[in-house]
């Protein structure tokens, strides 16, 4: 297990000055946290977790420049190459990589979620762009039938939407 903290300013001097995006990450990165440890992940699932949190919108600034876009197939098409080259260079192992990207290539499909990882993940990435979208309170209602799963992020999807 590698520090996070490492992947974070690796992230962080990826984004540069782009700080919409670095506190993006970041919030994902604490929720992602706080829902895998409330679902009692092993240690290896939570730091496949944290790291995949810290960048899962690796893929934003070459689907911008290439597509001119954000949107979330293109980040599916462009992240892997992205955090695969930024976790090589941290020193991360192929296999570990190789799941990582996995959820950074997967992260914005929400049927066939195969892990806990992916699943946390895909419901922290939720409570954040709920808030950053300005979602109704349908929207949550919509998330929470369709897209939660975990006892931890219901229970912050509700404590937070939908109380």
């Amino acid at each position: 297990m590698k520090n996070t903290g490492k992947v974070i300013e690796a992230m962080i001097d990826y984004y540069g000055k782009d700080l919409k995006r670095i506190n993006h990450f970041l919030k994902v990165f604490s929720f992602a946290k706080t829902i895998g440890e409330g679902e009692n992940l092993d240690s290896e699932s939570q730091n496949l977790l944290e790291v995949s949190a810290v960048v899962h919108d690796i893929g934003i600034k070459i689907s911008e420049k290439k597509y001119n876009s954000s949107a979330g197939k293109y980040q599916e098409i462009e992240g892997p190459a992205q955090a695969e080259k930024l976790l090589s260079d941290l020193g991360y192992d192929r296999e570990f990589i190789q799941k990582v990207c996995y959820i950074v290539g997967h992260h914005h499909t929400y049927t066939n979620i195969d892990t806990k990882p992916y699943q946390v993940l895909v419901e922290a990435d939720f409570l954040v762009n709920l808030f950053e979208d300005g979602a109704s309170v349908k929207a949550a209602q919509t998330a929470e039938e369709k897209i939660f799963k975990t006892e931890t992020g219901i229970k912050l999807l509700k404590k937070m939407y939908l109380s």
